[in-house]
């Protein structure tokens, strides 16, 4: 039988608004970091562990952002959040 001991997921999101909006490059920008603030605010209520390593503003105002989450409530992620 195997049992995980620890555990972390790695994942790299790209937050960008649909070119049908008709958005100026500061307003999908200002939309997409609104966006970042809610994804950021649910992981908080569900009190998941999470540290975010990179925030990279794209050229058409998408934002890439790399981040290190807890996998879930039972694992231990204490190596991967020091």
């Amino acid at each position: 039988m195997k049992r995980v001991k620890s555990a972390c997921i790695y994942q790299t999101l790209v937050f960008a608004q649909k070119e049908d909006f008709g958005y100026t490059r500061e307003q999908a920008a200002a939309a997409n970091r609104d966006e970042i603030a809610r994804y950021r605010a649910a992981m908080d209520r569900a009190r998941t562990r999470y540290q975010i390593t990179d925030e990279t503003e794209l050229p058409d105002g998408s934002i890439e952002i790399r981040v290190r989450k807890q996998y879930n409530d039972r694992a231990d992620v204490s190596e991967y959040f020091a």
